[in-house]
């Protein structure tokens, strides 16, 4: 806690707190306390304290509030920061506090960060020499100090040896700065040598840089056409001006190859943000980037929210991701919500892809967007050629998943020493376990979801709420014994096909539900792009911008999976992560292949996908989204409702829909009739309908679609009806999701 020099009497501070409120709280600012908006103070909150951030100050009495009891001696919020939180605020509608929340939490989330320690030489040898103390003696690097792991790890001798030369006055410990977070990154480090086509992208990207203003481009290019190195021109430029950066990323695609290309061309790597940051390292960013001193960070979706005070270039790469949506606390989309901060901050606004959403496409063709495209790969690498298997003509054996022409294609790249990569969206070994003698199904007790089987873990498990049970040796039904059937397959069961068709080879799953979290998986990346495996076993993660140098070979195991569901994005989304991880094969020089195994080739995506002709498919699936009136051409806002018994969920959801239809008429909004066939102007309410996984963690769940057109006002609609709807009680929560990415 720190103090100012004494201000002017009578001043009020409207205070934001982070927790689940809208409204700001009124605190009286002591005569010795000078407070400016956006500082972080500790005020009292019922019966304790709690953190805020000054929203306002007013002059006034103030004399009956409670006072603020001091300021944090931490970088202040920016205005144009605290104009962001309420911007997403009123556009999520989620309470101004949660808001702040994501911004304000990171530097109270860490513990005192302990001393680095560091050995260094003291005196003079020890009496008794021997071969490991005679290691570490030479390891030192003259005077500087080591850390006494390394200094370990130098020597190969255990720290007992070191803590022995300690004692002896050999060597002496010395207290070692705090490791940076982020390295000084150099513009003019490494420069690039670009193609013709990145060169004219990348010269644009600069000049919106150097403009100093709001703009949007879509940097568009097929896969391995190298937009990361054009857009890095954009993050040059915001460092040649002294100015910050920000690069969006999903989270896996934040790998150690990512971080090291970025390396190669500044000279440093970017302050890291994401999951696997410890609290300490968060909060040390976070001051760096308030106080300016950290120039580009790299970060998953919650960087956006990071204390950037003079924000040049904001690249979202992958902006096509669903991982961008974020659907707990405050649900947004981080893609949409970076244009806004862009126009906030007056900053360089950078949408990359080589399968970019429809809205972005529509924004582009619109003229809201600028559009560069890059149409070749670099170096004049082919892309990979595409052919589907009919499963219907060449299915594979009975009780086996990969067909004969892939597996004979996997075989010719094996012998040609290269990697093949086999895809396959389905975690675990089986999506369902049954009874052949009574037909029982294991399923989630407290979702309705079926148990998938994770046979390495040897556990059921419910990929909706995280159950695990063991898999038992007979039927809980019928206690038949060896009766239980996996049913279909997962990227386990693909591993078991995969060693018998192959032996020698060394196959490696990626799948995100293994032990050892992120960290593990951006390990097993790295090491598959060093060649250290034959065969990648993987499911959506590795369509993820990864490039692995010696993949000649993708085979899609069921292109099906995603098409049959009632996602109104199912089409676009298949195609996109179709188009990604074929576009892993051949991105170094080499030819690539993929095979997609379908059992429907006259599907509109897979014809899409094996034609290559993407510009017909976006064509058609814009113009059904148009005649629809779905997003990018209408909106949409999702009310789930749920509750702990299933009528006191159906009843507040049907109650939601009667005051809807009995709001007074509004001249920003007209709801259709019920039961009428809404008109173009119109919003339209759609259920209640129980929601496609109807119970996850106990609480059954009903799904309200609201569509609206663009001109409606659908938050005021939305606002309006929350504020009238009958209170939530017994257990029953009314979440709002606008923009909804997942329909179930």
């Amino acid at each position: 806690m720190s103090e100012r020099t004494p201000s002017r009497r009578g001043r009020v501070a409207d205070v934001l707190v982070p927790v689940a409120v809208d409204q700001t709280y009124s605190y009286r600012v002591p005569a010795e306390l000078d407070l400016a908006e956006g500082d972080l103070v500790e005020v009292p909150l019922g019966t304790r304290q709690a953190v805020g951030a000054v929203w306002e100050i007013g002059e006034g009495g103030g004399s009956n509030l409670k006072a603020v009891s001091g300021r944090f001696d931490i970088p202040p919020l920016s205005e144009k920061l605290r104009a962001f939180v309420d911007w997403v605020a009123r556009w999520t509608l989620s309470p101004r506090g949660m808001v702040l929340r994501m911004c304000a939490r990171a530097p109270f989330a860490a513990v005192e960060e302990k001393p680095r320690v560091g050995l260094r030489r003291a005196g003079p040898e020890p009496k008794r020499m021997t071969p490991a103390r005679a290691r570490v003696l030479a390891a030192l690097d003259g005077d500087l100090a080591v850390l006494k792991s390394e200094l370990a790890e130098r020597a190969a001798c255990s720290a007992s040896v070191i803590d022995s030369l300690v004692d002896e006055g050999t060597l002496e410990a010395v207290a070692l700065p705090l490791e940076p977070v982020a390295g000084a990154c150099n513009p003019d480090f490494a420069p690039p040598e670009l193609e013709a086509d990145q060169a004219n992208a990348a010269a644009a990207l600069i000049e919106d840089v150097k403009a100093r203003g709001f703009s949007v481009t879509l940097l568009e290019g097929v896969t391995g056409s190298g937009k990361t190195e054009v857009y890095f021109e954009a993050v040059a430029q915001a460092l040649r001006d002294g100015r910050q950066a920000l690069i969006l990323m999903p989270e896996i695609a934040l790998t150690a190859q990512f971080l090291d290309r970025f390396a190669a061309r500044f000279g440093a790597r970017p302050a890291e943000w994401h999951s696997g940051v410890s609290p300490r390292k968060r909060a040390r960013i976070w001051t760096g980037v308030a106080q300016g001193a950290v120039k580009v960070v790299a970060g998953a979706r919650s960087a956006l929210f990071l204390p950037f005070g003079d924000l040049a270039a904001l690249v979202v790469d992958e902006e096509h991701e669903a991982a961008y949506k974020q659907d707990d606390g405050v649900s947004y989309h981080a893609r949409d919500m970076a244009v806004v901060r862009g126009q906030i901050d007056k900053a360089a606004v950078i949408l990359a892809s080589a399968t970019p959403s429809i809205e972005s496409r529509v924004n582009a063709e619109q003229g809201r967007y600028k559009h560069l495209r890059l149409g070749a790969r670099y170096g004049g690498a082919k892309l990979p050629s595409i052919e589907a298997v009919d499963l219907r003509r060449e299915p594979p054996p009975r009780g086996r998943w990969i067909s004969p022409p892939l597996v004979t294609a996997v075989g010719a790249a094996l012998a040609a020493g290269e990697q093949a990569l086999l895809f396959l969206n389905r975690r675990g070994y089986a999506p369902l376990t049954l009874c052949r003698a009574c037909g029982h199904r294991f399923q989630c007790p407290n979702c309705t979801s079926w148990l998938v089987e994770h046979r390495f873990r040897r556990a059921l498990v419910c990929h909706q709420c995280g159950h695990i049970e063991r898999v038992p040796p007979h039927c809980p039904e019928c206690d038949n014994v060896e009766t239980l059937t996996p049913c279909g397959p997962g990227v386990e069961r693909l591993a078991e096909e995969v060693a018998k068709l192959w032996p020698q080879a060394k196959a490696l799953i990626l799948s995100s539900d293994f032990p050892g979290g992120t960290q593990r998986l951006r390990d097993e990346l790295e090491a598959v792009a060093h060649g250290a495996c034959d065969i990648i076993i993987g499911t959506q993660l590795v369509a993820k911008g990864h490039n692995f140098p010696l993949l000649s070979l993708v085979g899609v195991i069921d292109a099906d999976v995603g098409l049959s569901n009632g996602d109104p994005r199912a089409a676009e989304r298949t195609f996109q992560v179709l188009q990604q991880v074929t576009g892993r094969a051949g991105r170094t020089g080499r030819l690539g292949k993929a095979l997609v195994q379908t059992w429907q080739p006259e599907h509109p995506v897979i014809r899409a996908l094996i034609s290559g002709d993407a510009e017909k498919f976006y064509s058609e699936e814009t113009e059904q989204r148009r005649r629809a009136g779905l997003p990018p051409f209408g909106r949409l806002a999702a009310l789930i409702v749920s509750g702990k018994d299933r009528a006191s969920a159906e009843n507040h959801a049907r109650a939601l829909v009667r005051t809807a239809h009995a709001l007074p008429p509004n001249p920003k909004w007209t709801l259709a009739a019920l039961g009428g066939l809404p008109r173009d102007d119109e919003i339209s309410l759609l259920g209640p309908a129980e929601a496609p996984i109807a119970v996850i963690r106990g609480q059954h769940r009903f799904r309200l679609l609201v569509r609206a057109p663009k001109s409606a006002d659908l938050q005021g609609f939305l606002r309006a009806l929350l504020a009238t709807a009958p209170p939530e009680r017994s257990g029953v929560r009314v979440t709002v999701d606008v923009d909804p990415q997942n329909f179930m």
